[in-house]
């Protein structure tokens, strides 16, 4: 191997094209491929921008030929020479007409063969790739989303400071607080038996920035929550945190549609249509079974309970007179797709949600075929027809619960799978949508009491206020939440600012006074001294980097991501520490290594 001597990088491999021709350039980078035809080698090499082809031929002196003659791939190299155009041009590349005539060739670095390809259209098993991750981030594709993440946060600093934000740090290392999720907490060496927890969060802190007199705050927050992963979360991830003083919802969505328009205008050059249509959560729910619905498609949930409320149809009926609904969705069009199989396929969809079937009528050109209209009389099957406007080539899918949670849940992952699987959307529409007037609250089925939709700072609509002791079911929250494409990019408030008003919701949530103080009483106390009203959101920045970016997890706009059991592979961790280390915390584990 050699150093790179009096060689340094002279240009990018995508800064060079014809109007370089004669030029003499250096660029550097990894091998990517390595054609040996005797008299000439040509190798490209690949940097963070592209790749460029080298051409060793017979103008090339004989030692330098014979040293790319032992280049292999991944090998780190640095060449010198001048730019030439290319006999045979490559239309695939941007650099596909021109080449460098090396002169002087530099091998930094060799290389081991790697455990997979280093390009795109490679089919290995993603534990292979994240063992591996710093080999899987050499590839275009992945590269592609780490840069479309480093514009996005960019431009959100630059609007951001351009309409009088500040952006200021909040602590890592705080006090756990409840109302959230399971916290990573941290063990204090100093204090016996105390620990910090990391962050869900920064949001009492970017509170109390709004009491000390700072009325715009950003940042870009690193937070953490010790939960269950899916494709778009992390236990680690990134928010794009904004909190505004003397505002209401409208003020807050404004300035946030407008970050929204700038980013997909200066990145991907897309124009998106501001303001954003407003959903409130209830129509949310049932024309879509979700609070986060995507609106490129129809396939919208059809409530029939009123068509079939005097049925004898045993599963229509029991989930009636237990409080729930029978609904369905017309997947229209698509009867000659849905065959019987395909039905069985989407059965076991909605069992996962709960739903203990799914009922169906298909209206082909040439039958109709359906498991439950034997049991309903002419009228009833007219009137379901009616209101789901079936018509010849529908399918009419049913189901019916007791449990509304399970009739949304189940149908609203239904019409999601109906869409992607026929491909009823266009992946490259992107439809921004406001869902508000969230409940205040809802049900925790384990602690078995209420607890905040959001959190115990959002400020009730105050046409609810009056029903905060009486009936908190009732009440609604001054929340929102930014979908786009079926995703939630983010959500915010406005905040409670009346210390009477945040006792009550502390008393309706079940805490009592020594709790609060415990959790919350240096935020009380603040609110004391004067509080100006306010409210913000916070953004999934890794979300809105894998919609931006095109990807389906957002472990491709991730450096070095987690794993489903929270564990990363490439370093092993987490991993066990040494008893010394233990001792110094006062901790003590009864796990084995």
């Amino acid at each position: 191997m050699e150093s790179m001597g009096n060689l340094r990088r002279t240009h990018y491999s995508t800064a060079l094209n014809q109007t370089s021709v004669g030029q003499q350039v250096t660029v550097a980078g990894y091998v990517a491929k390595v054609r040996d035809l005797g008299a000439v080698v040509f190798c490209d090499v690949r940097d963070t921008k592209g790749v460029i082809q080298l051409n060793f031929g017979t103008d090339c002196d004989d030692a330098t030929l014979e040293k790319a003659k032992i280049l292999r791939t991944e090998f780190v190299i640095m060449a010198q020479g001048e730019v030439v155009l290319r006999e045979k041009s490559n239309p695939n590349i941007p650099t596909g007409m021109i080449e460098i005539k090396v002169s002087e060739l530099r091998i930094l670095s060799k290389s081991e063969t790697t455990p997979f390809e280093i390009k795109d259209d490679i089919n290995v098993k993603d534990e292979l790739r994240l063992k591996y991750r710093y080999l899987d981030l050499r590839r275009s594709k992945m590269n592609e989303g780490l840069v479309v993440r480093h514009k996005i946060v960019r431009e959100v600093r630059n609007y951001f400071d351009e309409n009088d934000f500040i952006e200021i740090e909040t602590p890592v290392l705080m006090k756990s607080t409840p109302e959230g999720a399971r916290d990573y907490v941290v063990p204090s060496r100093v204090q016996p038996g105390k620990f910090f927890a990391l962050p869900q969060s920064p949001q009492l802190y970017k509170q109390l920035l709004m009491l000390s007199g700072y009325d715009r705050y950003i940042q870009i927050a690193r937070c953490f929550r010790d939960e269950d992963l899916r494709a778009d979360r992390q236990p680690e991830f990134t928010q794009i945190d904004v909190e505004m003083a003397y505002v209401d919802e409208i003020d807050v969505q404004t300035m946030n549609e407008g970050l929204v328009k700038r980013v997909f205008k200066n990145i991907l050059g897309v124009d998106v249509q501001t303001p954003f249509p407003r959903m409130k959560y209830s129509e949310a729910m049932d024309r879509f079974g979700v609070d986060k619905p995507d609106t490129r498609f129809g396939l919208e949930l059809v409530d029939i309970t009123q068509a079939v409320k005097n049925t004898d149809f045993v599963v229509f009926k029991s989930a009636i007179e237990g409080g729930g609904s029978v609904r369905c969705i017309n997947a229209k069009g698509l009867a000659d797709k849905l065959t019987r199989k395909e039905i069985d396929k989407l059965t076991e969809v909605v069992k996962t949600y709960g739903a203990k079937g799914l009922a169906y009528t298909r209206l082909t050109a040439d039958n109709e075929t359906s498991s439950f209209e034997k049991f309903l009389t002419a009228e009833e099957i007219s009137a379901v027809r009616a209101l789901a406007q079936a018509e010849k080539g529908d399918v009419i899918l049913v189901v019916a619960s007791d449990n509304m949670d399970v009739v949304y849940a189940s149908l609203g992952a239904l019409r999601l799978d109906i869409a992607k699987k026929f491909n009823l959307y266009d992946p490259k529409q992107f439809n921004f949508l406001w869902v508000t007037d969230f409940p205040l609250f809802e049900y925790d089925e384990e602690e078995h009491r209420l607890v905040a939709k959001h959190h115990p700072f959002t400020m009730p609509k105050e046409e609810d206020i009056q029903y905060l002791e009486t009936d908190p079911a009732r009440c609604h929250a001054k929340a929102y939440d930014m979908i786009l494409n079926g995703v939630e990019l983010g959500g915010g408030s406005i905040r409670i600012t009346n210390p009477e008003l945040q006792q009550k919701m502390f008393k309706t949530l079940g805490f009592t006074e020594e709790r609060i103080q415990e959790s919350f009483g240096f935020l009380v106390e603040a609110y004391r001294y004067g509080a100006p009203p306010h409210g913000g959101m916070a953004y999934g920045l890794d979300r809105l980097c894998m919609l931006m970016a095109g990807k389906d997890s957002i472990r491709d706009v991730i450096a070095f991501p987690k794993v489903q059991n929270s564990g990363e592979l490439m370093s092993g961790c987490p991993d066990f520490i040494e008893q010394k280390q233990l001792d110094e915390l006062y901790i003590s584990s009864t796990v084995e290594e």
